[in-house]
């Protein structure tokens, strides 16, 4: 699933791409929105909110997107063959004189009004990468359920926006406890260094084409796809379990030996899921 850094990257993109342009072509490819045609407006800016892409066109009209686990924005020139998936994909197209937005796969997409923009992202909590950032009230959003565990919390975009399962992995490894901990047992000079560690491991990563949590070439992540073998600290095995609320489960890594506290009692083999750690590593492009 993209994270808050990788949709930080596609906006850069498209907003390099069409901003300040007028649209000579819009295809809206869903049902609600088959008969807009925003042609003829200009696009005015691509701001990402947490994993949420903000379009906003001239007139006063946001398309509203969201990439969830496999959805992508790509870039062509004029000319340029789209390779970005079957053209039963595409959900939206923008084009310029100069350059294409396709959408794939997009599974949110809806036109609203700029004034109404809360409605769709009004819901999630300080942005790790906005301007609304705030530590603080981010670390009162996590510690206000103080029984909930810490990579639930994470993953939970009214606390925090911009965290998704390769940084909760992460951050909990860095912070050297396992992601079943209730949040209200994280020692205080943890919780109070996670805030700044999390917007840290973002903003270093915004500009990479390759996400990396370690400094080290090869070795990327810490823990992150890297079960059964060995951590990079101590050369204990990574383990891998599913965690969830019910709604969703999700594979999390963590090396028993750098990461005490409470774990599931044995490791079943987690399931199959649409994205492989590399893929969740290596950013979809835009090209």
């Amino acid at each position: 699933m993209p994270e808050g850094d990788t949709v930080w990257q596609t906006a850069k993109r498209l907003h390099t791409a069409l901003a300040g342009h007028v649209l000579t072509r819009s295809d809206l490819r869903v049902p609600k929105y088959a008969t807009a045609d925003l042609t003829g407006r200009t696009v005015l800016d691509v701001t990402p909110r947490g994993k949420h892409l903000l379009t906003r066109i001239e007139g006063g009209l946001t398309l509203h997107s969201h990439l969830r686990m496999d959805g992508s924005w790509k870039v062509y020139t004029a000319g340029q063959r789209w390779r970005g998936g079957p053209a039963h994909q595409i959900r939206a197209i923008l084009g310029t004189a100069d350059h294409t937005a396709v959408g794939y796969r997009l599974p949110v997409l809806e036109l609203l009004r700029t004034t109404e923009e809360e409605r769709a992202v009004g819901h999630l909590g300080p942005d790790l990468l906005g301007p609304d950032w705030d530590p603080d009230r981010a670390l009162a959003n996590l510690l206000a359920d103080p029984d909930r565990p810490l990579g639930e919390a994470l993953l939970d975009q009214r606390n925090l926006a911009g965290i998704g399962n390769v940084y909760k992995c992460e951050l909990c490894f860095l912070l050297g406890v396992t992601p079943w901990l209730p949040v209200g047992s994280l020692p205080a000079d943890r919780a109070a260094a996670l805030p700044a560690l999390a917007k840290r491991l973002l903003e270093v990563n915004r500009d990479r084409p390759i996400r990396a949590t370690t400094g080290r070439r090869g070795q990327d992540l810490y823990v992150y796809g890297r079960a059964p073998r060995p951590c990079l600290r101590c050369g204990t095995p990574i383990r891998v379990a599913d965690q969830g609320d019910g709604s969703r489960e999700r594979p999390t890594y963590w090396c028993p030996t750098c990461q005490p506290g409470p774990a599931p009692a044995r490791t079943p083999r987690a399931p199959l899921h649409g994205n492989s750690p590399a893929a969740e590593r290596s950013r979809p492009r835009l090209n």
